[in-house]
């Protein structure tokens, strides 16, 4: 007998660990890529500024990688100890993609990671970009497989099932293109760049802020604003799409974001809930703001269009309704925020005044976390909000449990709970510090070899080798 303990307590800790790995992953296929975009500009212009900016970012990425890699292993042993059932029933079709993603991403990252880190001076410039290049490459094929193998989870398709309950895939283009993955894909990938975008701009600016004439720190910011001006806009219209989409084929999970209880009577169009707080008991919202018909504009792009409300579901088919509306408000915020300050920088740039304005510089610190967020917030709006189901409509979760008591799910998850906030802090902690140093012009590059890889990771006394003691001051 499944105990219902047991499985709120397994969702909290792959929840929980989940929460810890998919910054890494977001942190690596946004710096892949810059990193990738830095040594072709510097290729290009010859300008030094871009290959010290490489050297700069490539130890950052290197322990960000490494800790990503360690946390997605942890999250595969879970399938086996605390979701048996889901892996027995699902792992026909899921089982091939995760291995094509090992097959045709981890090994290319792997591959060539060590030439990018320990290559620059013992292979051509060319073949060198080509290693970062394919890193980069690596990192988003890694995106495409995973995205697909979730996305089939929300948009099942391609599949046949057997009189036990598995899943068995009866045609692999429908499974892999399932109809949410293209805009699940698009709007993770561009929110991966996003995340990074602010964060080194936030690390350009607090630069400047302390030495206004740092070359390296000015390209920081600059670089950022661009990206920022151009993706955070768009981002808002492929989430536009990906919520038309998911409107289609999980309307329960809509419903929820939007805080709609009710159908709304014919001609009135549904509101737009700026401001609720969610009670799943009342099946109704408390201390409700809301705009009128603005939610028929966004939601179906007419006047009056009108969606399911949830009291159309039985209570025990509706997603916990208060996480995923709070997360969702969480996520669309810090969006348009992130697309006010793009303008903003913009105009200051426009004016002359875009390495002066300490307010501004401020601003962008601040805004360092908020790509992460709004992943992080993105994610429980996706996952919380495809509940009851694993796979939606398919599979319940409370079916896809493995036979374990509480105490044992509780235990593993205060041991994960410690171990995650020593060792996953001290990273963090790395990585701030490193952050923290500023650009220095002339900058050695990554570990030379093998045998200097501890430069990548902290020394008996915390300090960070081949880094000049000047630097580290």
């Amino acid at each position: 007998m499944i105990d219902h303990g047991a499985v709120f307590l397994a969702r909290l800790q792959f929840a929980f660990t989940l929460g810890f790995h998919i910054v890494f992953p977001a942190f690596s296929i946004g710096l892949a890529s810059y990193l990738a975009v830095l040594e072709a500009l510097w290729l290009r212009t010859g300008r030094q500024v871009f290959l010290d900016l490489f050297h700069y970012w490539i130890k950052i990425f290197a322990i960000g990688f490494a800790m990503g890699v360690v946390s997605g292993v942890v999250m595969s042993y879970q399938f086996g100890t605390n979701w048996g059932s889901f892996s027995d029933k699902t792992g026909p079709v899921l089982g091939p993609l995760l291995g094509y993603e090992v097959l045709t991403a981890f090994f290319l990252e792997s591959g060539f990671l060590g030439v990018m880190l320990f290559g620059m001076d013992r292979v051509g410039r060319g073949l060198h970009f080509l290693a970062t290049c394919l890193v980069a490459l690596g990192t988003l094929i890694s995106a495409f497989w995973i995205l697909s193998a979730n996305s089939w989870m929300q948009t099942p398709a391609g599949f046949t099932t057997t009189a036990d309950g598995r899943f068995l895939p009866a045609d692999w283009l429908a499974v892999i293109f399932n109809p949410s993955f293209p805009f699940r894909l698009a709007h993770m990938v561009l929110a991966t760049y996003l995340s990074v975008a602010f964060l080194v701009g936030a690390v350009g600016a607090f630069h400047l802020l302390r030495d206004r004439a740092n070359e390296a720190a000015r390209v920081m910011v600059s670089m950022a604003l661009w990206l920022a001006l151009i993706v955070a806009p768009l981002q808002v219209l492929v989430g536009d799409r990906h919520g038309l989409n998911t409107l289609l084929h999980q309307p329960a999970k809509v419903a929820a974001m939007e805080g709609d209880w009710l159908d709304p009577a014919p001609g009135a169009g549904e509101p737009l809930v700026v401001f609720a707080w969610p009670d799943d008991e009342k099946a109704a919202n408390l201390h409700e703001i809301a705009i009128p018909h603005l939610g028929s504009l966004i939601l179906t792009h007419s006047w009056t269009g009108a969606i399911k409300g949830l009291r159309d579901w039985a209570p025990a088919d509706r997603p916990p309704v208060p996480v995923v509306f709070f997360a969702f408000r969480i996520m669309v915020g810090l969006g348009l925020l992130m697309v006010g300050v793009g303008l903003l920088g913009a105009w200051l740039r426009w004016r002359g005044q875009l390495y002066q304005a300490a307010w501004f510089h401020r601003v962008l610190v601040a805004m360092a976390p908020a790509g992460f967020i709004s992943v992080l917030s993105g994610w429980m709006v996706t996952e919380v909000g495809r509940q009851p189901y694993t796979v939606y409509g398919m599979l319940r979760t409370i079916d896809s449990a493995s036979p374990i008591g509480l105490p044992g799910v509780a235990i593993s998850l205060a041991g994960f709970a410690i171990v995650y906030f020593i060792v996953y802090g001290a990273g963090i902690a790395i990585l701030l510090r490193e952050m923290a140093r500023p650009p220095v012009p002339g900058e050695p590059s990554a570990p030379r070899s093998p045998s200097h890889a501890a430069g990548l990771m902290p020394g008996p006394a915390g300090a960070i080798e081949d880094i000049p003691p000047t630097a580290a001051e």
